[in-house]
């Protein structure tokens, strides 16, 4: 369906663009079920369960998302069930979506201020107008695989397109060696 193509690359109002959403699926008669059933046919990036492994070598590794805990849960078992902070969703007895609840305002924002009250210091990477607060927020933000208007908009954050450039960015903020 079409107009669930629309995510946060293309929207900065989460609210604009999750109230939209629920609108849709309420048009089409499309519940939890229905949604669970095509989440559960998704494989995550090639290569992402190499980085998420590489990556938990040498950082402590948080997955912050503006997604729900009923959509993410296949997705975290085939990248090894990394820690994993999101939202919930709210659905009627039927299983229609009516609501959904963040667990803050501007979530991604303040884990990061939680972490670095913690004196943890923060790299955080991100694709999406969604990402930009946590991005600027973190000791160093990148941008991966973020389509041009947000890369265009963001100019101060290092934008790459694959793992292996990911890789090095992560590295070169935390002032490790660049590998081969």
């Amino acid at each position: 369906m079409k107009e669930l193509n629309r995510t946060t690359r293309d929207e900065p109002d989460y609210d604009v663009l999750m109230n939209y959403r629920l609108d849709i699926l309420r048009q089409h008669g499309l519940g939890l079920n229905e949604i669970q059933e095509v989440i559960a046919t998704l494989k995550p990036l090639d290569g992402a369960l190499d980085f998420v492994n590489w990556l938990r070598e040498r950082f402590q590794v948080v997955i912050l998302s503006d997604t729900f805990y009923d959509f993410a849960s296949p997705f975290m078992k085939q990248l090894g069930y990394p820690t994993l902070l999101c939202h919930k969703l709210e659905a009627d007895d039927k299983g229609m979506l009516v609501n959904y609840h963040l667990r803050q305002a501007n979530p991604k924002r303040q884990a990061i201020v939680g972490f670095k009250s913690m004196y943890y210091r923060t790299i955080a990477a991100g694709d999406s107008y969604n990402d930009t607060t946590m991005l600027a927020e973190a000791d160093a933000g990148i941008l991966f695989h973020a389509p041009q208007n947000v890369i265009d908009e963001f100019p101060q954050f290092p934008a790459v397109q694959s793992f292996a450039d990911l890789k090095q960015e992560f590295l070169r903020a935390s002032n490790r060696p660049l590998e081969l």
